[in-house]
């Protein structure tokens, strides 16, 4: 075991896989000498030379279109956005094209692609540059999306990205990025579409995306103290989503609670407690509750901002509804 920040456990995703595989490429704002926004490619211009660490103009749907077409040609481009909010900026080269061209070629041509992206709250950094996409980009087909919780986690499932012959969103929270985690010496991918029980039990069950696995085994802590066992699910990945990991835990628990940072309205939330109440209606004891951000675009002052953030006491107390 080590200790490694989750910054530094992406970066070292970044630097094997790079090392594995000279076909490994990376584009982004800053991801050269200056090592990245958030610090997640220290060290790999320097490493790898700039043909295959590029630093690029502020121009998202100029270099992602650059990624896509990089990866027709056999390369695996791996593309870091400053800010998942710049998946709208660009949205085409996204959706209509990463997205789709081997549904269009009739599977003649792929895409082997991951984008990065961070995506939360928490640093006063307003509406424009705070927002989590998951829910957004999830009703588009043709790409998968993964929400990394812990560090270990987010080296192992990048892995998986990068090796995907299809394109990946792959969402880390920037909340995390500083903390540190003890995880294994070396770290082998993590299968997509395989939900983790990151703590068992047998009174409810919460699924939760990213950071927000955190926040509730937080909560699950205060509320073991009262005799409430909470089963909690990492879910690692919302396409494929891990149905079946979810209705058995219910099956056992009849409660539901999913907890992600997005807003509440059509997120993944909805999505999950659709696909139980399709699968295993009449195990439940009550109806599936959320915990999200409210549905009002996230502020820049503190004071205003973190009481939107879902939080362990949000996942505490939304619990504690079941159990009057």
């Amino acid at each position: 075991m080590k200790e490694l920040t989750y910054a530094q456990a992406v970066c070292e995703a970044l630097d094997e896989e790079m090392a594995r595989d000279e076909n490994v490429v990376m584009l982004g704002e800053d991801i050269g000498f200056i090592g990245g926004n958030f610090k997640c490619t220290v060290g790999l211009l320097e490493k790898y030379g700039d043909l295959r660490v590029k630093d690029t103009p502020i121009s998202e749907q100029g270099f992602v279109g650059m990624g896509v077409g990089m990866a027709l040609t056999g390369l695996r481009p791996v593309i870091e956005l400053m800010f998942s909010d710049f998946l709208l900026v660009a949205a085409d080269q996204v959706i209509n094209q990463m997205a789709k061209i081997r549904y269009m070629s009739g599977g003649q041509a792929n895409v082997p692609m991951t984008i990065r992206c961070p995506i939360g709250a928490g640093r006063s950094s307003a509406a424009q540059h705070s927002q989590s996409m998951q829910a957004m980009v999830a009703q588009f087909p043709g790409t998968k999306i993964v929400l990394p919780s812990t560090a270990q986690e987010a080296k192992g499932l990048l892995k998986t990205a990068i090796r995907d012959d299809d394109p990946v969103l792959f969402l880390e929270h920037k909340m995390e990025y500083n903390k540190k985690y003890q995880i294994d010496d070396e770290v082998e991918p993590i299968p997509f579409g395989k939900a983790r029980i990151a703590r068992e039990g047998t009174d409810i069950t919460i699924a939760a995306t990213s950071s927000m696995v955190m926040k509730s085994e937080e909560a699950a802590e205060r509320l073991a103290k009262e005799g409430i066992e909470c089963e909690i699910i990492d879910l690692r990945t919302i396409v494929p989503l891990d149905t079946e990991t979810i209705i058995e835990s219910v099956k056992k628990t009849g409660k539901l609670i999913v907890a992600d940072e997005a807003h509440e309205r059509c997120g993944i939330g909805a999505e999950v407690a659709a696909a139980v109440a399709d699968e295993v209606f009449y195990y439940l004891d009550a109806p599936c509750g959320r915990v999200n951000n409210p549905n009002v675009p996230l502020p820049f002052s503190p004071a205003l901002e973190f009481p939107l953030i879902p939080s362990a006491d949000k996942v505490y107390e939304k619990v504690k509804t079941y159990f009057k």
